[in-house]
């Protein structure tokens, strides 16, 4: 195999990207000046050297804390569990929770071979047993696997003195009923609330 198959390999192996798009990823890159191809070079190298989990959420970052459990005015009595550090982006920009993250590291897929031994859980606990936490969010995707993750976290944490959550689904803001699918719809029967 040659440099360009080499790099096109690799690139394959991401997320949403086939064997075309790194071809073409390749070739751009070649078009590229060598300092520009350098500085992504660069860019991935400090990426992989630096950035590790966080030891207290397990969210990326580049020091033994990240920003968000260092923030003296975020709330550490309120924990949101995520399966993954990107989904905590999608929370912050929502600009309404204010309490800290726990990244699980994925969601239980015995088809994909990931136990409850390949995830956060335990840690999770030890933070809970700790007497701080007052409430739990479970904020796992609202897929089979997702959803298995969230009771096995529940039942996991249910022996301590902690409320435990699950955020809400359903509708979207702007989204039309008569498009919706019947899961949807039933989850936000399930959600409902008064008014």
């Amino acid at each position: 195999m040659g440099a360009i198959d080499d790099l096109a390999a690799e690139l394959a192996k991401l997320p949403g990207i086939g064997r075309k798009t790194a071809l073409r990823l390749t070739y751009h890159l070649l078009k590229q000046s060598p300092d520009q191809s350098k500085r992504l070079a660069d860019a991935l190298r400090t990426l992989a050297e630096k950035v590790r989990p966080c030891t207290q959420c397990f969210n990326l970052t580049e020091e033994e804390l990240c920003s968000i459990c260092r923030d003296p005015r975020r709330d550490a009595g309120v924990i949101c569990a995520v399966e993954e550090a990107s989904d905590i982006g999608a929370i912050e920009r929502s600009g309404e929770f204010r309490g800290v993250y726990h990244v699980l590291g994925g969601r239980l897929s015995p088809l994909d071979g990931i136990g409850p031994e390949d995830l956060t859980i335990p840690q999770l606990e030890t933070r809970v047993s700790a007497g701080i936490v007052r409430e739990v969010i479970i904020a796992t995707n609202p897929s089979i696997e997702g959803e298995t993750t969230a009771l096995y976290v529940q039942r996991r944490l249910a022996r301590h003195p902690v409320t435990i959550s699950r955020i809400a689904r359903g509708l979207p803001v702007g989204g039309d009923l008569e498009y919706a699918d019947g899961v949807t719809i039933a989850q936000a029967l399930t959600a409902r609330r008064a008014m």
